[in-house]
């Protein structure tokens, strides 16, 4: 390539491009939904924060928060809590989140809780859908004894920060099955899968009176099993079968590989210091070019504004990398010159990559 200096750099960059494009692989399928970071950013909104340079900050437009069924990326939601982490100067936020919001608002799943006829019955459907709301943690609950044990493990490799997704779960589990049936439900015990905080005051007060330990195993809610019988407050049988409806879709949509996140795989697959062409993914899709631009066009997009997406998101997140140069980005993005990168990136965002480099 013109821009590389030289053979040693060449190859450095091959490898670069290989483990970064390896690494945003593991990305393009853990999501969660638009409804989840709306209440989050409600939340932040809530403590004075100007939330609109934080999702510049992390690449998504307000456009995106329209649709409560859209989808972002996780890792997108982990450098958006750092974010909110250096901005309010307060790390505690994650624990306040089921305090600071409405805990039922979280989209259909949180309409298919509030319309079961018990506790238990909520949980269950907690577990069952919860991949609408975030793919990324998966819960389970189990009978032992005279307790009930809700446990939370993590599946996304994108989730850097363990601490603020635990806290922020629990947080709102807990405030969400105090809604759900208008007791102030409290924990027995909690034990988190993290090394204990240097000051846990925050953990004590939001989680009081449950007996707290830290560097366990596995993440877990201990609950008297008395509480699961509970009754949904109003829940009503004939919109428990719609919005139940509803989630199926979304999660039968949602474990189904779209055309263009297909594309935007193939993308990133052959993007290693050249531009993937519309022939060459199509080609990948045993597809002829006009075929995969029909049904791109059904789907109410195009190759060029998949390939702008990708490039887009992907150079946000090379931006955070410091060992990476923006020359080096713009080879891992298949430009042909570092010039047309910058130019594409302003578009995409009004700033240039240095901009927006030293403002992240």
């Amino acid at each position: 390539m013109a821009f590389i200096r030289n053979e040693t750099r060449h190859r450095q960059s091959l490898i670069i491009a290989d483990e970064r494009i390896s690494c945003y692989m593991t990305t393009t399928n853990d999501t969660l939904s638009v409804a989840s970071i709306n209440l989050i950013l409600f939340a932040v909104r809530q403590q004075g924060v100007d939330t609109e340079p934080l999702i510049q900050t992390i690449g998504i437009t307000p456009e995106q928060l329209r649709d409560p069924d859209g989808r972002v990326f996780i890792w997108q939601i982990q450098t958006l809590w750092q974010e909110i982490v250096r901005v309010t100067g307060d790390p505690s936020i994650p624990l306040k989140l089921g305090e600071l919001v409405n805990p039922v608002a979280v989209g259909v799943l949180a309409y298919v809780m509030m319309h079961s006829p018990t506790l238990v019955r909520a949980l269950e459907q907690l577990y069952h859908y919860q991949d609408i709301a975030c793919e990324g943690v998966a819960t389970t609950g189990q009978l032992t004894g005279n307790q009930y044990i809700l446990s939370l493990r993590i599946t996304s490799t994108d989730i850097r920060y363990p601490d603020y997704t635990y806290n922020s779960e629990l947080s709102v589990y807990l405030a969400a099955m105090r809604a759900l049936t208008g007791i102030t439900i409290t924990a027995k015990e909690i034990q988190f899968a993290y090394p204990r905080p240097i000051d846990i005051r925050e953990h004590e007060r939001v989680f009081a009176p449950a007996k707290l330990s830290f560097d366990a195993p596995e993440t877990v809610m201990i609950l008297d099993a008395s509480l699961l019988d509970l009754p949904i407050l109003n829940a009503s049988p004939t919109l428990s079968a719609l919005f139940e409806k509803h989630a199926k879709d979304l999660l039968d949509k949602l474990k189904t590989p779209t055309i263009s996140s297909r594309v935007k795989t193939e993308i990133v697959t052959i993007m290693k210091g050249e531009e993937p062409t519309l022939a060459t993914v199509a080609d990948r899709l045993a597809m002829g070019i006009r075929t995969l631009q029909l049904r791109l066009k059904e789907a109410g997009t195009s190759y060029q504004q998949l390939l702008d997406e990708t490039r887009k998101e992907l150079a946000v997140r090379h931006l955070r990398e410091p060992n990476l140069s923006t020359t080096d980005i713009a080879y891992l993005l298949g430009f042909a010159e570092p010039s047309v990168f910058f130019r594409s990136f302003k578009k995409w965002t009004g700033q240039t990559p240095g901009a927006f480099r030293m403002a992240s």
